[in-house]
């Protein structure tokens, strides 16, 4: 009886965003993972969407900060109070995480001292276990691979503010690269050109809108322009220009580079069986990243090898974490065993 009371949660914690799943109802939560707090009194002002639309206009007095880095808790306190709201909305009649079981999904390159501190902070808050899975395991899952059969399978993982390679087989990872690279940085490599070539600043929420609606990663057959507006940094007044794709392109160039790199570096980490696989099965694009515009036809002609975008990209690591949930918790089970063994044989 008290064991069908409990509630089972998945975990996407992103750099840019946090996905909620929760067992038998899906994804029930999709907001940004941003903290708006008053730097004068540390009081916290808002949380998820509420405090991305503050981004850029906010008062002296209020800083809006993202409590991860690289897909790394940087803030812990941050983190834990923006867990507690998200949850919070979705179950408002608990008391947070109690009575719950959290699977929360870390990047593949962290060590296992950060995967415990990921761990004992959810579970010190009064979840009864937490659990870690590498992000691109359960994007592998979400997305329907073969994960558990010997078959190697390829995820990029192009997330907020890395990007993750790894080849997967037997259900664990085998090879695995990151890149400190991804949505945010191609950001600021737009707001750092405008700034060169046009002598303008534009924000984080302007630089992202280019993305979205304009950026290319392959020569565009059809220029597409897009007017912005910022502050001109010779007079200091509001000013406005147009940007092509054809420009973006150029600044897209350097950031493709390095994720085909860090392909190219797991490739030759792979045992040649598996590589073998790969060049058959392909790789599996996932991500917000994933969704700019030809990614997918720009890096199967860098590399030669077939490349698919995943259906639903950014919801790929929450699926994920859903299907392991929707083993009657059974993986939660299992892992926090083996946890609690490692951790009484290091003391």
């Amino acid at each position: 009886m008290l064991k069908r009371l409990e509630e089972l949660f998945g975990v996407d914690l992103g750099t840019c965003n946090t996905l909620i799943y929760q067992q038998r109802k899906g994804i029930v939560l999709q907001e940004p993972s941003v903290v708006a707090i008053q730097t004068d009194t540390g009081e916290i002002k808002a949380f998820g969407q509420e405090a991305y639309n503050m981004i850029g206009r906010t008062p002296a007095n209020v800083e809006v900060i993202y409590p991860l880095k690289d897909g790394v808790i940087a803030n812990f306190d941050m983190t834990l109070a923006m867990l507690k709201y998200f949850i919070g909305k979705i179950k408002r009649s608990y008391h947070w995480f109690r009575s719950f079981h959290v699977l929360i999904s870390v990047p593949c390159g962290i060590t296992n001292v950060q995967k415990r501190a990921v761990e004992e902070m959810i579970v010190h808050k009064g979840a009864r276990r937490s659990v870690t899975i590498e992000e691109p395991l359960a994007a592998a899952m979400g997305a329907g691979l073969p994960v558990a059969e010997p078959i190697g399978s390829m995820v990029l993982d192009i997330g907020g503010g890395t990007s993750q390679v790894a080849i997967i087989s037997l259900g664990g990872i085998v090879v695995s690269e990151t890149v400190r690279r991804g949505g945010m940085s191609i950001d600021q490599d737009i707001m750092e050109y405008v700034k060169k070539t046009y002598n303008m600043v534009i924000g984080e929420r302007t630089a992202e809108d280019i993305k979205k609606n304009v950026a290319a990663v392959v020569k565009p057959v059809k220029e597409v322009r897009m007017d912005i507006r910022g502050r001109d940094l010779m007079e200091g007044l509001p000013r406005s220009i147009s940007i092509s794709s054809s420009e973006t392109f150029e600044i897209l160039d350097d950031f493709i580079k390095s994720i085909v790199e860090c392909i190219r570096l797991a490739m030759e980490k792979c045992p040649p069986e598996l590589a073998g696989d790969v060049m058959e099965q392909g790789i599996l694009l996932c991500g917000g990243g994933a969704l700019l515009e030809g990614l997918d036809k720009r890096l199967q002609q860098d590399l030669g090898v077939p490349v698919h975008l995943a259906e639903n990209p950014m919801e790929c690591i929450a699926e994920g974490t859903g299907k392991m949930l929707n083993f009657n918790g059974s993986i939660i089970e299992r892992s926090s065993k083996l946890i609690i063994e490692d951790r009484e044989s290091v003391q």
